[in-house]
């Protein structure tokens, strides 16, 4: 009988739901699921052995060269959601096992997350809101985001949405990425810019860049000390862009104004990381694309990849 492993669905989203159960009535395959995560790569190994398709729900769980090649019967990786950042893509290439992800499902759902966060950084409104409850009244100056620029770093589905919901109230958008697109950017009034162009004229930087070897670290000390002072850095992407140490220390010592974080390069988010102090730094735990709408969506998705591959059909092929 074929195999479908579900080896990290903590916490559950795919536990019960409805996609979850249209999987196990569309096919004979035995579905077994586990709602912890496995806490090491052996552990990850027995629970997906013998599977014929892994439907990862976590970035977590790490598909190495090992893992890949000490699963013979593994033909298909369904990763729920975008990213396929802890998949060996060439070890899965050389062992002819197909990989697919969700692309699309949750764009509206991070990009407003984007703007959650922009606006929370720039209104300060955790801090205010905790001294209004503490019994103070505070005043001060805060930012305003209508009229300044937006610097988009990587113009994917989400990059280009948060641009178009950046205009809507009145930013003006400049944008870097490795491979621009002067016809969207030309049709939508955006301008593609050197990276140095980009730190130092942005007011607002939002990073929505894939994680690779050549993008690990991408924001350190160097890009902080160029951006304006009075800067706020965005991250929904993948925690693994931005040198965290790095990041504490230019916010502590006032090289840029504040950050909004979603994710981090370690998750959860570790008890002595130096961001947890941190006034002005607002975190969140990787939950931008959990709404119920992008949620449903993801689901449903993933598991119609699974299916199309059984019946030997192939969708969402990232190799």
């Amino acid at each position: 009988m074929v195999k479908i492993s579900i080896p990290d669905d903590q916490p559950p989203l795919i536990t019960d739901s409805p996609a979850l159960a249209r999987l196990r009535a569309a096919t004979d395959a035995e579905v077994a699921l586990w709602d912890t995560r496995p806490t090491s790569e052996v552990e990850l190994l027995e629970r997906i052995s013998d599977a014929h398709t892994v439907i990862c729900i976590r970035s977590t769980s790490h598909f190495t060269r090992h893992v890949i090649e000490s699963s013979p019967a593994l033909r298909h990786i369904a990763r729920w959601g975008p990213g396929v950042d802890n998949i060996d893509l060439d070890a899965a290439g050389r062992m002819k096992i197909m990989v697919t992800n969700t692309p699309d499902t949750a764009t509206d759902a991070v990009a407003e997350h984007c703007l959650a966060l922009m606006l929370a950084v720039a209104r300060k409104v955790p801090e205010i809101d905790a001294r209004v409850r503490a019994g103070e009244w505070p005043r001060g100056l805060l930012t305003q985001l209508s009229g300044k620029t937006l610097g988009i770093v990587g113009t994917g589905l989400i990059g280009r949405r948060l641009a178009r919901i950046a205009q809507g109230i009145g930013m003006s958008v400049i944008a870097w990425t490795r491979r621009p697109d002067e016809e969207w950017a030309a049709a939508n009034q955006i301008t593609y810019v050197e990276l140095k162009v980009l730190l130092r004229e942005s007011d607002v930087i939002s990073l929505h860049l894939r994680l690779s070897a050549e993008t690990r670290n991408i924001f350190s000390s160097d890009e902080f000390s160029a951006m304006k002072p009075t800067a706020i850095l965005i991250n929904v992407a993948r925690g693994g862009l931005i040198n965290e140490n790095a990041l504490a220390d230019a916010l502590r010592d006032s090289s840029i104004a504040g950050v909004g974080l979603d994710t981090f390069s370690s998750e959860p988010l570790p008890t002595d990381s130096p961001l947890r102090n941190i006034p002005n730094a607002i975190l969140s735990p990787h939950t931008a694309g959990t709404t119920a709408e992008a949620l449903t969506a993801s689901l449903e998705m993933v598991v119609d990849n699974a299916l199309q591959f059984m019946a030997g059909k192939t969708q969402n092929g990232v190799i």
